[in-house]
């Protein structure tokens, strides 16, 4: 007669699962996935909620399972900036097990998600034990600042026309074809430095020119050319 799994058993085989497909678990053992599943949690996020605020005391670290997470900061003014989208497989806050001042930024979801807690205390007693992770985890942290100082570079051109020709070009590539949003245009346009009906203004203008095609979730790029000839005009390399 067959035994059927325990509840807790299936949960932590479902947590095993969601660990594998995330890149910075890659190649652990079963064993070791076993022991992080172990002391990791299952988080449902609805739509606008917040994960994390700005300076709140770090629980952990986090693994993206589905949907997306917006991680930003707000000024003074009010304003927010993207800082990155986070999409299923991809882990975020790691800098933060190591900081007395809290998470650096806010966390909210754009849409329906589920996330990964990975708890600090148990987190670091493993990492003591297997500093091979420690070095990916490393690695993830100095993806995420390559991210940051492009994003910098970026909020440096002139013009919001500039920017967002540099976008496109950037995600797509220099090739025709769709660019999937991360999230909606109002999080591109915050990730853009500039407000939606700027952006929107711009999006049309580019449209108005033949130049791309816009729908809810992408932008289609029809003439990378003239978008790149533009870019080098407007950076006055030409």
């Amino acid at each position: 007669m067959s035994t059927l799994p325990r509840p807790a058993d299936q949960k932590i085989t479902g947590l095993i699962s969601s660990l594998r497909c995330c890149q910075l678990f890659t190649g652990l053992s079963p064993e070791d996935l076993a022991t992080i599943a172990g002391f990791s949690q299952q988080r449902e996020v609805a739509k606008d909620d917040y994960l994390f605020r700005q300076g709140s005391p770090p629980e952990g670290f986090y693994v993206m399972v589905r949907g997306a997470i917006n991680v930003h900061r707000v000024s003074v003014e009010g304003k927010e900036q993207v800082i990155h989208v986070f999409r299923s497989g991809e882990t975020f806050a790691e800098a933060a097990l190591a900081s007395p001042t809290g998470y650096p930024a806010d966390a909210r979801a754009v849409e329906p998600s589920t996330v990964l807690v990975i708890p600090k205390a148990p987190i670091l007693t493993f990492l003591g034990r297997r500093p091979d992770l420690a070095m990916r985890m490393l690695g993830s942290m100095s993806a995420h600042l390559r991210v940051l100082v492009g994003m910098l570079d970026d909020l440096t051109l002139k013009d919001v026309e500039t920017r967002l020709v540099n976008w496109l070009v950037k995600h797509s590539g220099g090739r025709a074809g769709p660019v999937a949003l991360s999230g909606t245009k109002r999080v591109l346009a915050a990730e853009l430095g500039t407000s939606s009906e700027t952006l929107s203004r711009t999006l049309a203008k580019l449209r108005d020119q033949g130049l791309i095609s816009v729908a809810a979730k992408s932008i289609t790029v029809r003439d990378p050319a003239a978008l790149s000839a533009i870019l080098r005009r407007n950076l006055g390399e030409q």
